[in-house]
């Protein structure tokens, strides 16, 4: 089973949402972007957002846990029904990857992912390469974050 015969062109599925709290906002920030208004609540204050926000990197990291968790999801219900899940693999990259707004703790994103494009590739038979649009949009329905990326599939 291909991805292109689960999901049709265009169409966005859902994959679950992440709660973005004081707490693990600075724990990421401290660990990976520690800039003044991802690490210092007081700090934050004097920034051009007003108060302490989420690193872009978190959302985009936040968005990969919950399609890892949507996906496995998705697999095993594959499996249940008799049939096999397509074999996903690593990424060749992403492009155009957009923050759109600041998360702010207390904030609830709730991401997407939508199929672009599927392609085989020449160099690799048995493989396809799909384009996947990922977004995230906060409990108000306001897009946070998008970006495009590449999945690999194979047999």
């Amino acid at each position: 089973m291909r991805m292109s015969e689960l999901y049709p062109i265009g169409e966005k599925a859902e994959i679950g949402s992440y709660t973005f709290t004081e707490e693990n906002i600075i724990r990421f920030a401290e660990r990976y972007d520690p800039q003044r208004f991802h690490v210092d609540k007081a700090a934050a204050k004097d920034t051009l957002f007003g108060g302490l926000c989420a690193s872009g990197w978190h959302t985009t990291a936040a968005w990969m846990r919950t399609f890892l968790a949507f996906w496995k999801s998705q697999s095993v219900a594959l499996m249940q029904r008799g049939l096999k899940a397509p074999n996903l693999g690593p990424s060749p990259g992403f492009q155009k990857l957009q923050w759109l707004r600041p998360i702010f703790p207390g904030d609830v994103v709730t991401y997407s992912v939508a199929l672009l494009s599927s392609r085989p590739l020449a160099s690799r038979p048995g493989w396809h390469l799909n384009t996947i649009l990922c977004e995230g949009v906060n409990q108000n329905g306001e897009a946070v974050m998008r970006f495009e990326s590449g999945v690999l599939e194979f047999d």
